[in-house]
């Protein structure tokens, strides 16, 4: 299923992108999706029964504004260097182990929601990325099977970072990834049983129409099933949080001098194969 949230800003409702992709109304099912729905497997059937049926109220699209597929994340858990050839075009050494660090919730907006260069920033940076939504709560996973089965889906996220506050300002990399906007989520939270094997996605990133990133989850250096485990022995994962598992190649800091660092006024596109395409403005904070 292809689970989102349409409306304005804070007053999403629930839907449902059917397979003929029509818009369905879900909120007479549920009152949002969240964490809460993501656990009940009783409502999700229940969505798909009515999906099946086709019994679901149409929504009208036309200038209806996409948020994000999911209300009240609890956390979102960052692996940072986790793709071969982002981690050769930065000159960095591949990581032993998952490099973690965190972006506060409230930096997720829409797929299609303006996203604000900081004030005083030079070196503001996209990244497309795989985003996995916890559907279970997951403690000390055992395997990669396990840890698979406590996914609910996936969707695409843009980890917006601001290079000079994450890597020249001191501290960890927080102050350069918590700017406000800095997390597009969607359009759609996609079920896991339609993303039968998450390393064979295609992501692919467009600045001002110039395709920027063009990669695959092949080259993850730790890929879904053992980044979810991973994390989940040093915090609890609950229904509801989303990781994001890295980007690949061609991000502006692994391009020649000028590198060329968002600004004002850029248009940024960016997709994964089957779990949609975003689009952003960018306008001064």
């Amino acid at each position: 299923m292809k689970l989102l949230r349409v409306g304005t800003a804070g007053s999403e409702r629930p839907a449902l992108l059917d397979a003929q992709g029509t818009l369905r109304d879900l909120s007479g099912l549920v009152p949002d999706i969240d964490g809460g729905l993501l656990a009940d497997e009783a409502a999700l059937g229940r969505i798909r029964s009515a999906a099946e049926s086709g019994e679901l109220p149409v929504l009208d699209a036309t200038g209806l504004r996409v948020g994000p597929p999911l209300a009240r994340i609890g956390k979102v858990v960052c692996i940072g260097l986790n793709y071969h050839d982002h981690a050769r075009e930065t000159g960095a050494e591949a990581p032993g182990e998952p490099v973690v660090f965190f972006k506060a919730s409230d930096t997720v907006v829409g797929p299609d929601d303006t996203v604000l260069v900081p004030r005083g920033s030079v070196k503001t940076d996209w990244e497309v990325e795989l985003a996995v939504v916890i559907g279970r709560t997951a403690r000390y996973l055992g395997s990669h099977e396990e840890a698979l089965a406590h996914v609910a889906g996936y969707a695409v996220a843009h980890d917006v970072s601001e290079r000079e506050f994450q890597i020249e300002r001191g501290g960890t990399w927080d102050k350069g990834k918590n700017c406000e906007t800095f997390n597009p989520l969607g359009p759609w939270l996609v079920t896991a049983d339609e993303v039968p094997d998450p390393q064979a996605l295609s992501l692919k990133l467009w600045v001002n129409g110039e395709l920027r990133q063009d990669g695959t989850t092949a080259e993850q250096i730790f890929p879904v099933a053992e980044v979810v485990r991973y994390v989940s022995h040093f915090m609890t994962l609950y229904p509801g949080d989303v990781i994001n598992t890295g980007t690949p190649a061609g991000v502006a800091m692994g391009q020649p001098e000028p590198k060329p660092y968002l600004r004002a006024g850029d248009v940024v596109e960016l997709e994964i194969e089957g779990l949609g395409r975003q689009r952003q403005e960018l306008k001064g904070a």
